[in-house]
């Protein structure tokens, strides 16, 4: 298959990825502490190289906003930026070897209810970030997702200041492309294809530019370059090459290199993990990423970001989910995100630093409310507590707290309520080969299946062969996680595309390739 095949999808989607990147590369590494240029490295060596390793067809990496406390400490702890790009590269090692020890099964172990919190809770903190930029308060760094911040203000207490120093140009022209992407969004996009292959992102930022130059002279309706995109400008190619940094190996053997690099590792691994399942469970077409083949892609990201002075690189799900809802379809998009980034910074910094971070903020807010629709929390709380509870308790620790207490708390909940519901039983699942030539299989499902169980569940249906006739039996299942109904609701759709013929067994009699398996749910115990 070409790599172009879905070029049509992908060139847009890329265009919108590198808008919503861009500002954030910069504000990351200036959250973090670490030279601009920093994190403008990451995020292209994020798109190229890590695009071209994954195995995630919609996943985008680049610099994160969870490292960026880890970043600031470990740069003063390790005695300067040269210094701490040694841990860098050691980290992308040691992620080398988590890929190689197949460690990747880890993101399996994370239940539902916490990645669709980690989602939405994102999605919020987005949404309650952007709020200052979108009128025209660029005081703190974008990269900057924690609540309570590096300057000793809160998420909330921006928001109030921000009423303080509002910049009419700024919101002006906010409001103008807030308007462009609803109008895209809800009438335009349905159209004519032309208005499929540019997308509104595309042409909010082309207006945010336009109204920049034609309102310059205006003391009213001007904006000023305190509220633009600031990429670093070279005077020639020599003072661009001066930008990049390079690790200073002569400290290799000092042993709190070591500790920031198997922190910097784990931290990018769980990250990048987490990010991997939410991302496959937004994919339109369900596709599942290989968490090993990822792992070994984010090392190597991580060896040459480090090695030519680049901050530590992720599977970032901002990225990642605006690129699922601008409609990229392959890892061409992230690819062609890394180039645009790399072209960019060369040949039009000054047209680049011509963006309102405004309209950039009107961009993420849209990325925001997709992430966290109201109608989530209805949906969740209709699958009752067992899901409900871990996922408001992620939402909220992201929210108040950050992006891995938000996590570790929601899983934390998870654990308790399965301990609580159930305990889990080591025979969940009986494969039995009735093949006769005719690759005939019955999986039998125990009484108790939880979250812990859907990694080997999943693997067992992904290497059914094709041309299976597969019969599940769920007879003595009382307890069947939404995990797992989800995996085999996801399940239907592929077992199409490998003609596999399904037959149920449940309580309730036999169904041949069930469309839905929403009748689980009245097998677990209530």
């Amino acid at each position: 298959m070409s790599i172009f095949k879905n070029i049509k999808n992908d060139l847009p989607a890329s265009i919108v990825v590198f808008f919503v990147a861009l500002p954030l590369c910069l504000g990351i590494a200036l959250a973090s502490g670490a030279p601009l240029f920093s994190g403008l490295i990451a995020g292209i060596v994020g798109g190229i190289i890590v695009g071209a390793l994954s195995g995630s067809q919609i996943g985008v990496s680049g610099p994160a906003a969870g490292l960026a406390a880890i970043v600031l400490t470990a740069i003063g702890a390790l005695g300067g930026y040269e210094n701490f790009l040694v841990a860098v590269v050691l980290g992308g090692v040691i992620q080398l070897v988590f890929g190689a020890l197949k460690a990747g099964i880890i993101g399996y172990y994370f239940p539902s209810s916490v990645i669709k919190g980690m989602l939405t809770g994102i999605g919020i903190i987005i949404i309650l970030k952007q709020i200052p930029h979108f009128f025209g308060y660029d005081s703190d760094p974008e990269g900057d997702f924690s609540f309570f911040q590096i300057d000793g203000e809160n998420t909330f207490t921006e928001i109030i200041n921000a009423i303080n120093f509002i910049s009419p140009g700024a919101t002006v022209i906010a409001v103008i492309g807030l308007a462009i992407l609803l109008l895209w969004d809800k009438i335009l996009s349905k159209q004519g294809k032309i208005f499929q292959i540019i997308q509104g992102p595309l042409v909010a930022v082309v207006v945010g530019i336009l109204y920049y130059v034609l309102t310059s002279s205006s003391e009213a309706l001007s904006i000023s370059k305190d509220h633009l995109v600031s990429v670093p400008i070279p005077d020639d190619f020599t003072s661009f090459l001066g930008q990049f940094s390079f690790p200073n190996f002569g400290v290799i053997t000092r042993p709190e290199i070591w500790v920031t690099a198997f922190t910097i590792a784990l931290v990018a691994s769980l990250e990048t993990l987490l990010c991997v399942e939410a991302t496959d469970k937004i994919d339109p077409e369900k596709r599942v990423t290989p968490t090993n083949r990822e792992l070994l892609a984010q090392g190597t990201g991580n060896i040459i970001s480090g090695m030519i002075g680049g901050l530590p690189v992720t599977q970032v799900i901002v990225r990642s989910s605006a690129n699922i809802q601008s409609g990229g379809k392959t890892k061409m998009s992230a690819i062609i995100h890394g180039f645009l980034l790399l072209i960019s910074v060369i040949l039009i910094p000054r047209l680049l630093n011509m963006i309102p971070l405004s309209v950039l903020a009107s961009i993420l807010l849209i990325v925001g409310y997709k992430l966290a629709k109201p109608k989530l929390f209805k949906t969740m709380y209709l699958l009752g507590w067992k899901q409900f509870v871990p996922f408001m308790v992620t939402v909220l620790g992201i929210v108040f707290i950050d992006l891995l207490w938000g996590i570790g708390l929601g899983l934390l909940v998870g654990i308790v309520v399965i301990l609580i519901k159930s305990y889990q039983n080591s025979h969940f699942l009986h494969i039995e080969d009735k093949s006769n030539g005719q690759h005939s299989i019955k999986m039998t499902l125990a009484e108790e299946v939880t979250f812990f169980n859907k990694g080997a569940i999943l693997k067992e249906l992904d290497q059914l062969p094709m041309d299976t006739h597969l019969t599940l039996d769920v007879r003595k299942t009382r307890y069947l996680d939404n995990d797992i109904i989800e995996i085999l609701d996801d399940f239907s759709e592929k077992a199409k595309n490998k003609n596999i013929n399904i037959k149920l067994i449940s309580e309730s009699g036999i169904a041949e390739n069930p469309q839905s398996y929403i009748e689980f749910i009245n097998l677990r115990t209530k």
